[in-house]
């Protein structure tokens, strides 16, 4: 029996038609105006401009149907529906522009065949921004469909191979991107890859020893080096204009040299170093489980920048022996801890990080209890004023990716390695252990889709790191210190020979 809470209400039916009337409007207006594209200077036929827009409405289909089912997150906005088909569009219709510039052009000169420099038109500048901007699946099936519609264009089967190949190159070309070098580098595969690919194609028309290939394969070679032009140009618009954080902005943000990191080091010195370590255990533990490590690293080295505000009230950053926290009550230390989490969030977006490092900011604690502040004010706890243990909780919310979850166990557990007297591998262990555990059983990892899996290699990755931190060193001859208040006198140089 389905309860009246299950029951479908008329709000909701609303809201889900409104949602994929605005879907099939979004999809007649991508039709339309890549039928436009395709068709524009051909002669104007009803049936055929007819036949082209239910092909590519088709097309297009396909497509949506493997966003939705690869990407779940398009269900919950626009956003990516947007940027592909706006990168599906435009990429077509300024590839329709340079083909028409550029065959005006040749007609201008009269020497060169116009139907040979449509392998010049850089096609492959949205398989590259697509797998750039989302991932590399998405752009293999966009590929696909910019290859099929360009032959549609061109009446080539041909050229959609072509189409096809560069535009796969691309896609490959820039897999963890990490610097912007690496967009000329995968440019130049797509230049060499489409040489030869013209080259294939113009032997299976037997026509391989004459002009034409190398006036094509001269034209292909330009056309890596458009979409290398071409994509430096407009991937910071659409990083810009959708939010979207990439690696290379990532990278851009792990260099220690920002101001906000600077400013981290100078007010928070405690802070600051646990973060480069927090840093470390997030990227290798993401290594592991195969999230994105550079995100994971610039999310721990920003995670705590909240502590700028008051940096005194957070142990690691204490020089003075009495804590600022033993003359405030623990409702108010409590609520100075909680406070480091807004201010970091409100200190992101004035130094505009990206939203993903925000929202790891925001869940890096998850919802979970300020235990030493809740033991100390149980102890002190007046019968007379109500006490919860909510009243001592973060307010959230719970990690919602894998990258957030491992900061949240990458500074849990790096915080408590600190009270460690035996830093051996076993009691190592045995605190990772508990961390973990206590992470799991407060429902922390509850939204962030961990496997068991992946926690048992977060686990030994965390031991494997925080063992080797804290190894043990040799006493050095004459620096031994056997009483911290009595000075030590250095060791004496050998005598020498006169």
């Amino acid at each position: 029996m389905i309860t009246s809470k299950l029951k479908p209400t008329k709000k909701h039916l609303a809201e889900l038609s409104a949602e994929n009337i605005i879907k099939v409007l979004l999809l007649a207006l991508f039709s339309a105006v890549l039928t436009v594209t395709i068709l524009w200077g051909s002669e104007f036929s009803a049936e055929k401009a007819a036949g082209a827009y239910c092909i590519i409405i088709l097309l297009l289909g396909i497509l949506y149907k493997d966003l939705i089912r690869y990407n779940p997150d398009i269900k919950k906005g626009y956003r990516l529906i947007l940027l592909t088909g706006i990168l599906l569009t435009g990429n077509l219709a300024i590839g329709r522009m340079f083909h028409y510039i550029l065959e005006g052009f040749t007609r201008w000169i009269g020497t060169v065949d116009p139907g040979l420099l449509v392998y010049s038109v850089p096609l492959a500048t949205g398989s590259m921004l697509i797998a750039l901007l989302v991932d590399i699946h998405t752009a293999i099936i966009f590929t696909i469909i910019t290859s099929l519609i360009s032959g549609l264009w061109i009446n080539s089967p041909l050229y959609a191979i072509f189409v096809f190949a560069s535009g796969l190159t691309a896609a490959f070309g820039v897999i963890r991107c990490k610097k912007r070098s690496a967009i000329w580098r995968a440019g130049l595969s797509v230049s060499l890859i489409s040489v030869l690919t013209v080259l294939l194609i113009f032997f299976f028309k037997e026509q391989l020893f004459s002009i034409d290939p190398l006036v094509a394969a001269s034209a292909a070679f330009i056309n890596g080096i458009a979409v290398t032009t071409m994509v430096s140009a407009l991937l910071p618009l659409f990083e810009y204009s959708f939010k979207i954080t990439t690696d290379i902005s990532l990278l851009e943000l792990v260099d220690l040299n920002q101001p906000l990191m600077r400013e981290l080091l100078v007010e928070a010195p405690g802070t600051y170093h646990h973060s480069i370590i927090v840093g470390t255990l997030a990227e290798t533990a993401a290594e592991a489980v195969g999230v994105n490590p550079l995100l994971a690293r610039v999310s721990a080295y920003y995670h705590d920048i909240g502590k700028i505000k008051m940096p005194d009230y957070f142990i690691e950053n204490q020089i003075a022996s009495v804590s600022k926290h033993e003359k405030l009550a623990p409702r108010m230390s409590s609520l100075i801890l909680l406070s480091h989490v807004k201010e970091g969030v409100e200190l992101a977006k004035k130094y505009k990080l990206p939203q993903a490092i925000i929202d790891i900011i925001q869940q890096h604690h998850g919802t979970s209890v300020q235990t030493f502040f809740y033991q100390k004010a149980k102890e002190q706890h007046d019968a007379a004023t109500p006490l919860t243990e909510e009243d001592f909780r973060y307010p959230g919310p719970k990690p919602q990716s894998r990258v957030a979850a491992l900061v949240l166990m990458a500074d849990a557990v790096e915080a408590a390695s600190r009270v460690l007297t035996d830093t051996t591998p076993a009691r190592v262990s045995l605190l990772v252990d508990r961390i973990i555990n206590h992470c799991f059983i407060d429902g922390q990892l509850d939204n962030c889709e961990l496997t068991f899996k992946d926690i048992r290699e977060i686990r030994s990755h965390f031991v494997y790191l925080l063992t080797s931190m804290y190894h043990k060193r040799i006493n050095y001859p004459g620096f031994e210190i056997a009483n911290e208040n009595t000075p030590k006198k250095p060791a004496k140089a050998p005598a020498t020979e006169q």
